[in-house]
């Protein structure tokens, strides 16, 4: 179980943000100008059986697994962003997100074989900040394969700037780090990047081609291949459609890579994974 030494840590946070002697007097051990201490952070997590409050010490990335969304898809008439459910390979189910750029980070979480587990709007933190009670709910968690847990939050550049948004998503990032987790604030990726891993999440989903055929076409691959001199090689045994959704497959499965900062082709050249 993880100690929580967030008050120390959040000190350091309050000298930049209201100077020293303010800092002290709210974090740092000593009774606040109201006579109380800060208290730790609380996480709120919805699961089965109702709503669960404990203080972050007591939160592991597993717990947060098991829970809901804190929040759900809303849609309302003239809204500017464009919320839904994502299917994700990664978890074998469905994953709310509220906006593109979400959307946007959520492809990038399932294309990361590093990545084993994402929660999405996964709790409701609550603090005490600068004297102020705080309350925010991330956009995602990730669980990466040795037990490391990202907290992030997207939000575009554009809103970066504003001094109001930017105090919002650095008080999570002091709490999260503070608890052990990474953390993260997201504004997107390379356009190209992006709109190859949109084409290649068409092939995200397992079963619909059999076994056999991605494995003869990992079989089939030479050093210095490209998708058409794979697919051409390995249509000998297969009709060429089946096997080029075979070489895409592997590709979003990292079993093959390639250059996605490039726009896809016949002529992109592969690598075999490690």
């Amino acid at each position: 179980m993880r100690r929580w030494d967030g008050p120390g840590v959040l000190a350091a946070y309050l000298s930049d943000i209201d100077g020293e002697s303010v800092a002290q007097k709210r974090v740092s051990g000593s009774a606040g100008a109201d006579g109380e201490d800060l208290p730790e952070p609380v996480v709120l997590l919805r699961t089965a059986e109702g709503e669960v409050e404990r203080p972050i010490r007591n939160v592991t990335a597993a717990l947060v697994m098991a829970a809901v969304p804190w929040r759900t898809v809303r849609s309302v008439r003239g809204q500017s962003h464009f919320p839904g459910w994502y299917w994700s390979a990664t978890t074998g189910g469905h994953v709310v997100y509220e906006s593109r750029l979400e959307l946007a980070r959520l492809l990038v979480a399932d294309f990361d074989t590093e990545v084993v587990g994402i929660a999405a709007q996964p709790f409701l933190l609550r603090a005490t900040v600068g004297g102020r009670a705080r309350r925010h709910v991330p956009d995602f968690l990730l669980v990466h394969a040795d037990g490391a847990a990202r907290l992030v939050n997207v939000k575009p550049v554009s809103r970066l700037e504003d001094p109001v948004v930017a105090e919002a998503l650095r008080w999570p990032g002091v709490v999260a780090r503070s608890h052990g987790w990474a953390y993260e604030i997201w504004s997107g990726a390379e356009a190209v990047y992006l709109a190859n891993l949109r084409f290649l999440a068409g092939y995200r989903r397992p079963g619909l081609l059999p076994g056999a055929l991605t494995d003869a076409v990992v079989a089939a691959f030479r050093p210095g291949d490209t998708i058409g001199s794979l697919v051409g090689r390995a249509t000998r045994e297969s009709p060429a459609g089946q096997v080029k959704a075979a070489a895409l497959t592997l590709l979003w499965q990292g079993r093959l890579s390639t250059d996605l900062h490039r726009r896809l082709s016949d002529d992109s050249a592969l690598e075999a994974a490690l």
